[in-house]
């Protein structure tokens, strides 16, 4: 029988927020479906609603985590699977120093977009 193998150590930081982003992701994707699907039906959201939304600073708060929740998910998800591939070396160092560029850049970008939804610009 083949050798399961895990680029995460299993109870590590990374294997432990894996785990803890994936659960918050769970309960938070679940609101926002139930909040732009069932209380605000899609034909009905608009720009303004969302500006609306967004002023709500618990609903706002919620959106940034979410956010950074799920970029951080991602990128150690797609790292990690490198990894698990045989990713090694030189492309390994490249592939982390890319995805965390990118993983920063859209958080950056999304923080920008939520402040100024929210008129705080």
């Amino acid at each position: 029988m083949a050798e399961r193998y895990s680029s995460f150590t299993r109870g590590g930081t990374n294997w432990f927020l894996q785990r803890v982003t994936a659960a918050f992701l769970i309960v938070v994707l679940a609101f926002h479906f139930f909040q732009l699907h069932f209380v605000n039906h899609a034909a009905d959201v608009t720009f303004m609603g969302t500006q609306a939304r967004m002023e709500n600073v618990g609903y706002f708060l919620t959106m940034v985590l979410f956010l950074i929740a799920g970029t951080f998910h991602g990128v150690n998800g797609v790292y990690n699977a490198l990894v698990n591939q045989g990713l090694e070396g030189t492309p390994k160092k490249v592939v982390l120093a890319v995805l965390v560029l990118a993983g920063i850049a859209l958080i950056v970008q999304g923080i920008w977009v939520a402040v100024a939804m929210a008129g705080w610009t």
